[in-house]
Parts: structure tokens; C-alpha cells; sequence
């Protein structure tokens, strides 16, 4: 190998290693966002205890069709690649919901009966349609695996075998744990989803009034995913601001509708 070919590989290398501790990167395939989601999902529908189904076709079909408009949206890479199908959790405690890699996405009966209006739900589905699209997983997974092994993976060692290692290494849904920076790029981007639908695009603004100041361990476990720093607040306001968004209408928020859906769960 000559000086030259040594100094322009040290030279990639180097600049994969920049980006990647920079968040630029991502060295995972999204074939294997698609494989992990498809992983949890098996997971999580054999978990009928941590995980109970809520067996409601009309309610599931109502959260899905929500998801089916937000995908729309032409900020959205990967409509028909990830699967962002809806699953129903029934904890009426939890005011949660989550997505995995690759596109599943699981709402508990807790979030939907705390709300108040669509518009929040949708924008708190917008906000995990974003983790996904953004693959803030993998992203983790990649800045975790270290110097190292992306030297091996950039000179194209072993890179399968690294790539199980990370996968097993963020087995379970430790891997859903977003940094507060995850959750700001995911509101911002549930933010223009929602400027293509109906909605208004400040609804998770509601979803914040109902956790904030609130305490209990299923709050706790929210946070534990889903950090809620004043931050995401005043950035969701800096939004609406800054693209002239005026006070919602009743049709962007659907508050009628969405108290009828309510008493049917």
C-alpha cells in the first residue's frame, strides 16, 4: 500500500470518526432499523404482560388513520419503507408512547384518555414518526460503538459481526432512551409534519401542560424516554412564532371529535 492510499484512508477515516461524534453519521444500514423494529415488535406482542394489547379495531384504526396523514407530509423519507403501523397498549396509567426503529409505533390507553384534542395526539405521533425517521437509535448505537470498532468499519473489517455486537449490546427498549437533543430535533420535525395536515402544529404544546409538574413512577418512566427540559417548551413556541402560526381553531384541534373517540375507549 502506497503513502498515498494510507493518507487517504486515515484522512476517511478521521472524517467518519468527526462526523460521527458530531451526529453526522450513521453506520448501520436502514435495513437494520427496519430488522431491530421488526425485533421489538416480536418482542413486545410476546410480552402480553408488560405489554397488554388494548383489542379495539375502531380505536386502533382511528390512531392509525392520524398516522396515515402525518406521513404524508413531504419531510417524510420513509413512507413505504418503515412499517408506522399503530399498536394499542393498555395501561391507563401510562401517559406514554414510543416507536422503535423502523417505523412501529405503540400508544398507551393512558396518553389517549389524558388528552384532550387530535391535534395533541397528532402531535405527539408526529414527535415518534421523527424518532424513527431521524433514526436517533442507530445514531445512538453508532456513536456507542467507538473509535475502534469505526476504524474496523471503515476499512471494512468484521463490520457484520460489529454490527450484532451494537445490536445485542442495546437489546431491549434501552435503545428508546432519546437524549434531550433527540427530543428537540424529533418536536421540530413533528412540527413540519403537521404543517401538511390538518392540524395545528403546536399541539404537543398540550401534551407538555399535562406532564409538566406532574410526579408518580409513570411519569418517571415518560421522562426516562422522554426528557422534558423548558427547552422543548420554549422551542415549540419559537416556532409557531417564528412561522406566523396563529391561535388553533376548533377545526385544528378537533377537540368534538376527539371527546366522542374518547368515550368509546
Amino acid at each position: 500500500m502506497n503513502l498515498r492510499l494510507v493518507a487517504t484512508i486515515a484522512l476517511g477515516i478521521t472524517s467518519a470518526l468527526v462526523l460521527t461524534y458530531c451526529g453526522a453519521i450513521n453506520v448501520f444500514p436502514v435495513s437494520e432499523d427496519q430488522r431491530l423494529g421488526a425485533q421489538f415488535d416480536k418482542e413486545i406482542k410476546a410480552d402480553a404482560k408488560q405489554y397488554p394489547p388494548y383489542v379495539n379495531a375502531k380505536a386502533q384504526q382511528y390512531v392509525q388513520s392520524i398516522i396515515d396523514k402525518i406521513i404524508q407530509s413531504p419531510d417524510v423519507k420513509y413512507r413505504g419503507k418503515f412499517s408506522y403501523k399503530v399498536q394499542l397498549i393498555k395501561d391507563d396509567a401510562m401517559i406514554n408512547a414510543f416507536c422503535t426503529p423502523g417505523g412501529y409505533i405503540y400508544v398507551y390507553t393512558g396518553l389517549l384518555k389524558a388528552i384532550d384534542n387530535e391535534a395533541t395526539l397528532a402531535g405527539v405521533l408526529g414527535h415518534e414518526i421523527a424518532h424513527a425517521e431521524q433514526r436517533h437509535s442507530t445514531d445512538r448505537m453508532t456513536t456507542q460503538l467507538g473509535i475502534q470498532t469505526m476504524m474496523d468499519i471503515a476499512l471494512g473489517n468484521n463490520k457484520n459481526q460489529h454490527i450484532e455486537l451494537a445490536a445485542n449490546a442495546f437489546a431491549g427498549l434501552g435503545l428508546l432512551k432519546n437524549s434531550r437533543s433527540d427530543e428537540e430535533e424529533a418536536d421540530d420535525f413533528s412540527f413540519r409534519y403537521l404543517r401538511s395536515t390538518q392540524w395545528f402544529p403546536g399541539g404537543i404544546l398540550y401534551f407538555f401542560d399535562k406532564v409538566k409538574g406532574r410526579s408518580g413512577s409513570s411519569i418517571e418512566r415518560l421522562l426516562s424516554t422522554h426528557p422534558l427540559p423548558q427547552d422543548r417548551i420554549d422551542d415549540t413556541n419559537s416556532r409557531l412564532k417564528k412561522a406566523n402560526i396563529p391561535p388553533p381553531t376548533e377545526a385544528q384541534l378537533n377537540t368534538r371529535a376527539y371527546t366522542e373517540f374518547k368515550r368509546s375507549l
